[in-house]
């Protein structure tokens, strides 16, 4: 008798590229974003930030295989082609045997190629796209939100908001059926985050005010390597959803780098135009909104594409940050990191551009799909308007649905938890939530021999040559 420990369907370089990618985007929320955070945070918000990232991976994930993932790319609920037909998946598990070691496929969706890969890899690739989302919607509001509403609102935003603009979008919903492109997640992270985020800030009200005038970060080595993480693990966000190891995997991986470059050295002129000196902050600022802004188009351009992209994404955001967070609207909410800049119009520009700048040179899956022979995916420069209309409607949508159910699901949550930490925790900070902090040079003798943890603290050692020396 024969063994194999493949079948005849399923591809081991594809299996295995798409297990590497899923890694590396799981890279960037840990330790990538968790990093970022508690290096740009006050000290003693640290700690917290790192734990409000990590309890929602943890959240999303059980979320995701216990029912999330049908919904976002299972069956449609309706029986219909209209909009709510085509709204959101039917919800269910992927934990048995034949679905997770089954060949994975997306059953709304039969224009493209099949899987030559596992449900379980499917699975574990975009649960980290979905754990991703609310770990940037985070970063509006660290600094003040309660950790024990955090949890009940990952759970419900991943179930009502993630999941309704992924099927819509990825999962052969409604957008999807009318020609929208978003590569990566453009739309559905990143748009989705900021505006969440945006929205969940001003519901939840800003941070202290000593914080917000002092917003220094306690270690920009924590900040340098984090953006390191996000982007090298970027490779794995574009690079992995052709969904095969091919040519655009490859060309999606160097329009992603190219688009992050060209963005961070524009945004270090505009640094120094106006302020004279460039920032670590700023730059790393400018290197996530190039990043964001090709994730919508990176196997959709050529590399001019991403390069017009990374100019074009990089110098908007870095003017609405400077101009237009001088508007009420913007000045009065106290986004703590400027997601709704780095993320939601980045993203938003992104995907605009997508209807300018998709290239029907640049294929996709050879004979099935891609620029090249799917109707409507050229951009205005190459003759057509369709695609940027659709990839308008679909940004309109994101932001109206997203913004309007983080307000309500916001607002059901504080009904049974307060949303915002206490004015004594906020003044304490990690040591009053956590019961540590992340430089704890005190801690060791905190309480005394009968406090938790206590350890003595050692003497130091005498001086070389005695106490003449």
């Amino acid at each position: 008798m024969s063994w194999s420990a493949y079948p005849s369907w399923l591809n081991a370089g594809d299996n295995a590229w798409q297990m590497t990618a899923a890694t590396l985007v799981g890279l960037m929320s840990l330790p990538g974003l968790a990093i970022l955070y508690g290096g740009v945070m006050q000290k003693r918000w640290s700690v917290n930030s790192m734990m409000l990232t990590f309890v929602a991976f943890s959240v999303v994930l059980v979320v995701w295989v216990l029912w999330a993932f049908k919904m976002g790319f299972g069956s449609p609920i309706g029986h219909g082609k209209g909009f709510f037909d085509t709204f959101v998946g039917k919800p269910g598990s992927v934990l048995s045997a034949g679905a997770e070691e089954g060949q994975a496929i997306i059953p709304s969706i039969t224009s493209g190629p099949p899987f030559h890969f596992p449900e379980a890899t499917l699975v574990y690739f975009q649960f980290v796209f979905a754990a991703i989302t609310p770990i940037l919607m985070l970063g509006s509001v660290l600094g003040r939100i309660n950790f024990k509403a955090w949890i009940p609102f990952v759970l419900l935003w991943i179930t009502f908001v993630y999941t309704v603009n992924a099927f819509l979008i990825w999962g052969g919903g409604y957008f999807a059926a009318h020609g929208a492109l978003d590569f990566s997640g453009g739309y559905v992270i990143h748009l989705a985050s900021g505006v969440s985020g945006f929205v969940a800030a001003a519901v939840i009200g800003p941070r202290l005010q000593r914080d917000r005038e002092v917003d220094a970060p306690n270690n920009l080595l924590m900040v340098a390597a984090g953006a390191g993480l996000l982007w090298l693990g970027w490779n794995g966000f574009n690079g992995g959803d052709p969904y095969y190891a091919g040519a655009d995997a490859s060309a999606a991986v160097l329009n992603t780098n190219l688009c992050a470059a060209v963005a961070m050295l524009v945004w270090i002129a505009w640094d120094y135009i106006f302020r004279d000196k460039p920032s670590l902050i700023g730059s790393v600022n400018g290197l996530i909104t190039g990043l964001v802004g090709i994730t919508p188009a990176a196997g959709f351009v050529t590399g001019w594409g991403a390069i017009a992209i990374g100019v074009i994404a990089s110098t908007i955001v870095w003017m609405a940050i400077r101009f237009l967070s001088r508007a009420p609207v913007f000045r009065h909410v106290d986004d703590t990191l400027g997601v709704i800049y780095t993320h939601g119009i980045a993203g938003l520009t992104g995907g605009l551009l997508v209807g300018v700048l998709a290239n029907p040179k640049v294929v996709e899956y050879i004979g099935v799909g891609g620029a090249s022979n799917l109707p409507g995916v050229s951009g205005v420069i190459h003759g057509s308007w369709t695609l940027l209309r659709w990839q308008a409607e679909t940004a309109a949508f994101v932001i109206i649905f997203s913004g309007a159910m983080t307000f309500i699901l916001l607002k059901l949550v504080g009904i049974f938890v307060p949303l915002r930490l206490s004015d004594e925790e906020l003044e304490i900070g990690d040591h009053a939530i956590h019961g540590n902090e992340v430089y704890p040079s005190d801690v060791p003798t905190l309480g005394g021999p009968h406090a938790p943890g206590w350890m003595p603290v050692p003497e130091p050692p005498p001086a070389l040559g005695g106490a003449s020396a």
